[in-house]
């Protein structure tokens, strides 16, 4: 088969902002999305969750962003995703999980269960949804309550009356307990002191996290640059205390609930990990991107920190939506900018050719 020019993989934001700037650059490719309708991974976050909570989802190319509403958040996001789409006619298809891509022959092969694809460059949009960290600790397995992440969270219904453990100390811990705090009895606790911030300045939180992907580092989480703010809906919660963590974290998990570094235990009914994600790029495995830092490497952008996407240890691989880039804004700049080192690592590779 003729290989395409260049495949998208994951039909995110991002992703949907590179694809639309390769066919502005007459580039023909591919995109595959895992899941079965549109949306990202917006469709897949809790009901509770509206346009008035989100932090702002940034403009795609020649479209703008839905406002704030009351409107749940995982249908307005998914149903722009889909219109926008349909109108630039995307060359989308799903489902198609990718499972691995690997190098045969100077060209790359994507494969997964619905067939191969081979491509000359790729642009990676996996994001971090479909890898949710949870941490392991003596006696998880035993806990007789109900264990949760983040991105299963259920709802503030299901925790109704009951007794609640938050752990993890990003911005979904913060606001899981502002919802829980005034039906549920609610007690959270994180491995290292939450770093609260009345400001938020989001070039040096992107400078910081680019600065590690330069270096070959795994991408550090938002907040643990920028620090953690309440929003208006979160105060009347904050007057309980709710938000005085306990300062040390619990030594083991029992049937009933966890046992603290002091000897003393607490029961709990529920255990509601908000401990994060880590990025979406084990099919990546076969290329050998990793440093030996754990990370992989980019290379640094040609205009600002948000464009930097191509992968180090091989100029054909861009990756979108990771380290500076991995917000809405970040997003839709390092789509522009891969669909850009695409066409240039075609036209050079194109050149060389006898």
């Amino acid at each position: 088969m003729t290989p395409f020019d260049s495949l998208v993989i994951g039909a995110g934001q991002v992703g949907l902002s590179a694809s639309h700037h390769l066919c502005r650059l007459g580039i023909e490719h591919v995109v595959l999305d895992a899941n079965t309708h549109a949306g990202g991974a917006w469709q897949h976050r809790w009901d509770s969750l509206t346009m008035a909570d989100v932090h702002g989802v940034a403009d795609l190319p020649d479209a703008p962003a839905p406002g704030a509403s009351s409107t749940r958040a995982n249908e307005v996001i998914a149903c722009w995703f889909d219109d926008y789409e349909q109108s630039h006619d995307l060359p989308v298809l799903r489902p198609v999980r990718v499972e691995r891509v690997t190098d045969e022959e100077g060209l790359l092969v994507v494969h997964a269960e619905a067939g191969t694809w081979t491509t000359r460059t790729l642009v990676n949009a996996t994001g971090t949804w479909t890898h949710p960290f949870v941490p392991t600790y003596p006696g998880q397995r035993d806990f007789a309550g109900e264990q949760w992440h983040t991105v299963a969270y259920p709802g503030r219904e299901h925790f109704r009356g009951r007794r609640v453990l938050v752990v993890g100390g990003g911005a979904s811990a913060v606001q899981f307990i502002g919802e829980l705090a005034t039906i549920a009895h609610v007690q959270w606790v994180t491995r290292r002191p939450p770093a609260w911030s009345a400001e938020f300045s989001g070039r040096r939180a992107i400078e910081m996290v680019e600065q590690r992907v330069r270096e070959g580092r795994p991408p550090a989480s938002v907040v643990s640059v920028t620090g953690l703010s309440l929003r208006p809906q979160e105060m009347a919660a904050a007057r309980t205390g709710v938000y005085e963590r306990r300062r040390e974290m619990f030594e083991r998990i029992e049937s009933d609930g966890v046992r603290w570094a002091d000897g003393s235990t607490e029961a709990f009914d529920a255990i509601l990990w908000a401990t994060g994600f880590r990025p979406a790029v084990r099919h990546l495995a076969p290329l050998g991107l990793r440093s030996p830092e754990g990370g992989i490497a980019l290379l640094p952008g040609s205009r600002d920190v948000q464009t930097s996407v191509t992968a180090a240890a091989d100029p054909r691989v861009q990756l979108v939506g990771y380290g500076p880039s991995a917000s809405t804004i970040g997003g839709n700049r390092a789509g522009r900018a891969a669909a850009l080192a695409v066409r240039a690592h075609l036209a050079a590779a194109d050149s060389a050719l006898p």
